[in-house]
């Protein structure tokens, strides 16, 4: 049986499925050519990230294909009901990445905390000649310990972030409309301590926290979770980080209130317009910026690669 692992697959997992005898095919296909490549290549599953999309169009013109796999967390890219209404496997890897996603989310913290976004940018260019107006100018960060931070989504990526942020000393409350609390444990030297959150409703979360991380999908009205409206109800100097899915910030609401000082500075790792996000967001000044790596890690690729590969094993063997 052949696999197309069209947005690639890590060669553990790659190794894994041909173990068991399966064919990985791991060349890219682009999307336009996605449904004659795979039934002329007799394909019975179809891997993909976030890049390549599963609509209606693919999963009905290809009768042969038995499983859709997302190698992440979120399947918004993937029209997931209706490829089980017609008896496909739809498999995801939700506990692959979350570790790998809130470490980037706690650096991006930091560097918001400390400037690290705009002094690596200028160091470079003005370092040499203008070093102590910079340390002049960077010289007002704050610490995160003692802060707060509002995580809202406090799933799997939700919890590995808070566990962190519970680490570095910060408090910590979160707003989840699906869970009423969490334990998160946390390591403390050669002992574990369990520290109980009970989720609360967004509006006290926007106006207690200091820092605000978003781990949630797309909303199935693809309308924006934090808006004009919710920027409005956030503490003054607020600083928030986006890498769950473009959209879920209303992308013109934040650049207004980074421009109007309401938001501090922002971190984000996804957008609305990916592979192609907006000019003005890739060159404001108050903005940390990376191309939706947060799940890009080696040791994270290598547990959706075995991950998937088990699945996969296990349904269609």
């Amino acid at each position: 049986m052949k696999i197309l692992a069209n947005d690639g697959i890590a060669p553990i997992g790659k190794q894994q499925l041909e173990a068991a005898g399966f064919e990985v095919v791991t060349e890219t296909v682009a999307q336009e050519d996605l449904i004659q490549a795979i039934n002329d290549n007799n394909y019975v599953a179809l891997l993909v990230r976030s890049a390549t999309k599963v609509r209606q169009d693919i999963i009905d013109a290809c009768p042969g294909l038995k499983l859709i796999g997302r190698g992440g967390v979120g399947m918004d890219n993937i029209d997931v009901a209706y490829a089980r209404e017609k008896g496909l496997h739809v498999i995801n890897t939700p506990a692959s990445s979350s570790q790998s996603v809130a470490e980037q989310v706690i650096a991006h913290l930091f560097g918001l905390a400390r400037f690290l976004y705009d002094a690596n940018r200028q160091m470079p260019v003005s370092g040499v000649s203008d070093f102590k107006t910079l340390k002049k100018k960077y010289a007002k960060g704050i610490e995160l310990r003692g802060k707060t931070l509002g995580v809202i989504g406090i799933g799997r990526i939700g919890q590995a972030t808070a566990k962190y942020a519970l680490g570095c000393g910060m408090k910590v409350v979160a707003y989840d409309p699906f869970m009423k609390n969490v334990s998160i444990p946390v390591q403390v030297a050669d002992q574990t301590v369990n520290v109980e959150i009970n989720t609360i409703d967004l509006d006290s979360l926007l106006s207690q926290s200091d820092f605000i991380t978003l781990h949630i999908p797309a909303q199935a009205d693809g309308k924006a979770v934090i808006g004009n409206d919710e920027f409005a109800k956030m503490k003054n100097g607020v600083m928030i980080v986006n890498a769950a899915r473009g959209g879920v910030i209303d992308e013109d609401a934040l650049i207004a209130n980074l421009d109007n000082g309401k938001v501090a500075a922002a971190a984000l790792d996804v957008f609305v317009g990916e592979p192609a996000p907006r000019e003005d967001l890739m060159k404001h000044p108050k903005l940390s910026l990376t191309p939706h790596t947060g799940a890009a890690t080696l040791e994270a690729q290598d547990r959706i690669g075995e991950e998937l590969a088990d699945q996969i094993i296990a349904l269609l063997s």
